[in-house]
């Protein structure tokens, strides 16, 4: 179980290092809160600006490394933990 859990996660980061590659921004559907009225008589609803996330970039390259390192330690975990 342990095996398949490592393994799992390490080509989850290894996906997600390959998708910040491909992306410059992601601008997300959530919205941020709105502004404050600037006059009591603002009674226009006003929407706040799309949330966007920028990566950083040494993330790509760090999640993919670390996927490939727990995917690799996951093959090295013997297949029973506990000898029966």
């Amino acid at each position: 179980m342990w095996r398949a859990f490592f393994l799992a996660i390490g080509f989850f980061l290894m996906i997600l290092g390959v998708q910040c590659l491909g992306v410059e921004r992601v601008t997300l559907k959530m919205r941020d809160d709105p502004p404050a009225p600037i006059s009591p008589f603002d009674t226009e609803v006003k929407t706040g600006p799309q949330k966007q996330i920028v990566p950083p970039p040494w993330a790509p390259w760090s999640l993919l490394s670390s996927g490939a390192v727990m995917c690799l330690y996951s093959f090295t975990i013997p297949r029973r933990v506990a000898g029966d």
